[in-house]
């Protein structure tokens, strides 16, 4: 069973662990289209966290097409769908890796290191369309 696990101190915004976790076991596979997430308020027991920082992250996951949410139903991993233009999915990828650059190399990361760490996750994340 998939768990979300959060940290206080990371530096990251619980809500984004939490959407950042959930993200990731779509693509990996640990959760696939349909699955059901627990309600805002069980998944923010469980954490011990603000209802208001689960709800953040799910509408931000909402929002990417990533869950669905079904009165009556809940939240739900969605149907893959293309919601973003290129341009968009472009601009997204530039802001996301110039946020993970500026922190990996502030902190003293070698450029190498960077490169292999980012292979090793893509690998481990996509290992159907890594096997070049």
């Amino acid at each position: 069973m998939f768990r979300i696990k959060v940290a206080a101190g990371s530096g990251l915004p619980i809500y984004r662990q939490i959407a950042d976790q959930i993200r990731q076991a779509v693509v990996s596979g640990s959760l696939s289209v349909g699955d059901g997430l627990p309600s805002v308020r069980a998944l923010a027991k469980e954490l011990v966290v603000n209802p208001n920082t689960v709800a953040k992250a799910y509408a931000e996951l909402t929002r990417d097409g990533i869950l669905e949410s079904q009165p009556g139903r809940g939240v739900s991993v969605g149907t893959p769908r293309q919601v973003f233009s290129k341009a968009e999915r472009d601009r997204r990828l530039e802001a996301a890796l110039n946020t993970f650059l500026s922190e990996t190399l502030a902190i003293g990361c070698s450029e190498r290191q960077i490169r292999e760490a980012v292979d090793k996750r893509l690998q481990k994340l996509t290992p159907e369309t890594s096997k070049g």
